[in-house]
């Protein structure tokens, strides 16, 4: 009888063993795609909102749930931060930045809510990698300016941050392996020998602001000629939520002011009479109390849909005040064509989503094309200008700053067939000491950062090296930089860094617009 009972209990452990080994817990799987799994399981575990014998496609729906409540309470914590911060410009600013941020990522998590539903993978990668980067711009806003560090920023770094990177990651690998949780894994880059498949059996064939808009409202100087004096006060009438463009055509002129298009100004175009002559201008900078670089800029842009056309966008700050942006935005499907951006130290800050720029001259000098955008430069003139103070002896210019915290964010920087040189009084100034001189296509301001020439006009002014570093060895090992087919003086890549990349020519389709942006979808014919 003893025996009989050993026999069956160990029957019974055996049968256990098996059973584990054959059947297991569908969150244990899926947080092999994150960058740190026993964290994502104990995250996902912990809110037992993941049903019995879910899916792959259930779980990521589930852990969007969980982020949603993790938003909620971040929206909290971010608002006690700025009402104790009255009378702290500084502090102020940044509370206000988290909030915006926390605001701007529960509305891009929903998106992606909707886009899985309708089987839009590529939609949900790109309105997810817009959350989670939302979510760290709050922690790091948050990290030397909040009242309770003991409390705010570890949960934004431990629950928002981490969840919203885990759920991007399983994002990632369900849309290359489907319900095939067993090839789900970690990430990999371009660093790792991956590119993105291409996906696109048309080619896109070309595309940007439609021609022929009709402007729906005029903005010119001079009270009562037309219907809006000021820029800022046509966008505050244009509809809330609309799934229709509002145009605004600006007469020729000088407009004095920040303009910002809000999150509800969906579908805005800006229409002017050329690049030097509808000229919008500030001159806010980093350097001011209660002005950080993401709200020095002349115009800012979070609507999605947005459109630019003709338009000067400029930032005057003086030499002393660093970082003083032109031009920001977070609208998703935005392009901009025939525009000018003139400024010195970030100049333009595709800050996310997926934009495309065509046409366009951009001009400044240190980090003057920096953010965390998907965006894609095409047919654009990128000018050097000379440094405000001393220009005389020269310095460091790196020309991109791409911010990619998280590997499985699908964003970068991508310039196809631009040309990179310098202004008239930048390429004097070089010719008569070039040895003082020294213009990089880049260099990582994150540790995943991405940016790509292919097919671009590379002027002398470009160092051998190519690419700059950011601090000692920082993000060299995980960054991409890539370069292919590339023209002109500055383009032998022989010299180039360790770190940087030859494109190979099998996988230069991975950064086209269709591809990188998914443009063929919404970018139309002129």
């Amino acid at each position: 009888m003893a025996a009989a009972l050993l026999c069956l209990t160990l029957l019974s452990l055996l049968i256990v063993h098996s059973s584990c080994e054959q059947v297991p817990s569908i969150i244990h799987d899926a947080c092999k795609a994150s960058r740190d799994p026993p964290a994502c399981e104990d995250w996902l575990s912990r809110f037992g909102r993941v049903p019995p014998n879910a899916t792959a496609l259930q779980l990521i729906q589930s852990s969007l749930q969980v982020i949603s409540g993790d938003l909620k309470k971040g929206r909290v914590l971010a608002q006690d931060i700025l009402k104790s911060s009255a009378g702290n410009p500084n502090r102020t600013t940044d509370a206000q930045s988290c909030l915006d941020g926390v605001i701007s990522s529960a509305y891009r998590a929903d998106l992606v809510a909707g886009a899985l539903h309708r089987r839009q993978t590529k939609e949900a990668r790109a309105w997810m990698s817009s959350s989670l980067g939302a979510k760290y711009d709050c922690w790091s806003e948050l990290l030397n300016e909040t009242s309770k560090p003991d409390e705010t920023t570890p949960f934004f770094n431990s629950t928002p941050i981490s969840g919203g990177s885990a759920t991007l990651s399983m994002l990632v690998n369900y849309d290359l392996y489907g319900e095939k949780i067993g090839l789900w894994g970690p990430v990999r880059t371009e660093r790792d020998g991956f590119w993105e498949p291409v996906t696109r059996s048309k080619p896109f064939l070309g595309g940007g602001v439609p021609r022929g808009l009709q402007a729906n409202v005029v903005v010119c100087k001079g009270r009562g000629l037309c219907d809006y004096d000021t820029v800022q006060e046509a966008v505050n009438n244009a509809p809330s939520g609309s799934n229709k463009r509002f145009v605004i055509w600006i007469k020729t002129g000088v407009y004095e002011e920040t303009v910002l298009v809000g999150l509800d100004k969906r579908n805005v175009v800006f229409l002017g009479d050329g690049m030097g002559k509808t000229v919008i201008t500030g001159s806010k900078n980093a350097g001011q109390p209660g002005v950080s670089t993401f709200r020095s800029a002349t115009v800012g842009v979070v609507g999605d849909g947005f459109m630019a056309s003709n338009i000067t966008f400029q930032n005057t700050a003086g030499p002393k005040t660093y970082q003083a942006v032109a031009f920001r935005s977070d609208s998703d499907r935005s392009i901009i064509e025939n525009c000018e951006f003139l400024g010195n130290q970030d100049t333009l800050y595709p800050h996310g989503m997926r934009q495309y720029y065509k046409s366009c001259r951009i001009q400044g000098n240190v980090d003057f094309i920096f953010g965390n955008g998907a965006a894609v430069f095409e047919d654009c003139h990128i000018l050097i200008a000379p440094r405000q103070q001393n220009p005389e002896k020269g310095g460091q210019n790196p020309i991109t700053a791409h911010g990619r915290t998280d590997p499985a964010m699908s964003t970068g920087f991508v310039f196809q067939n631009c040309v990179i040189n310098g202004t008239e009084a930048y390429m004097a100034l070089f010719r008569s000491n070039p040895k003082v001189h020294a213009n990089f296509l880049g260099r990582p301001w994150k540790a995943y950062s991405r940016t790509v020439f292919i097919s671009c006009e590379l002027d002398a002014i470009v160092t051998s090296d190519g690419w700059m570093p950011w601090d000692g060895e920082f993000a060299l090992e995980t960054l991409y930089y890539g370069e292919y087919k590339n023209a002109g003086a500055g383009s032998d890549t022989s010299g180039r860094v360790r770190w940087s990349s030859r494109i190979p020519a099998e996988h230069v389709a991975s950064y086209s617009v269709a591809n990188f942006i998914q443009g063929d979808r919404w970018i139309r014919g002129i």
